[in-house]
């Protein structure tokens, strides 16, 4: 079953600032702390770019996950897309997108992440109700760390 989730965050900073920091895997690392992840493929601090993997592994419901993205397309400072080509989902597709907000001074940054849960005994509920919920609580404190680290800089 085909799982979609979209979250919209509102950043006080430019759609180029926070562009690039949604790039920055040491971001990313500092953001999912708490779920022990770690980055077992490229250096933490780098800007990702367009056909880079990257491979992290993290601790999810008490199991040890594996998986790796592929940055499949950039379009600074609008737009990027990021696929699993290894891991647990048997799909997942994660487009960013940014944009300037009504004022002009800031930027709405929309994720959409649409993904196939990796085990289909489960059943199409509760697929939805706890992968659903985990995948929102996920991106919700990536972008929560994402805006603070955008809005107080060096804090």
């Amino acid at each position: 079953m085909t799982i979609r989730v979209t979250l919209v965050t509102p950043i006080a900073a430019a759609p180029a600032d926070v562009f690039d920091l949604s790039l920055d895997t040491g971001l990313h690392l500092r953001s999912m702390r708490g779920y022990a992840e770690e980055l077992l493929s490229v250096d933490p601090g780098r800007l990702l770019t367009v056909g880079d993997e990257v491979t992290w592994r993290a601790r999810h419901f008490g199991v040890r996950w594996t998986m790796t993205d592929r940055l499949t397309e950039l379009e600074r400072p609008s737009r990027f897309v990021d696929e699993q080509v290894r891991g647990p989902f048997a799909s997942f597709h994660h487009v960013h997108e940014f944009a300037r907000d009504t004022a002009g001074t800031g930027t709405v940054m929309t994720d959409h992440i649409t993904f196939d849960a990796p085990l289909s005994i489960l059943g199409d509920a509760v697929e939805r109700l706890v992968l659903a919920q985990r995948m929102r609580h996920l991106i919700s404190v990536r972008n929560a760390h994402l805006k603070h680290e955008c809005e107080h800089p060096g804090t």
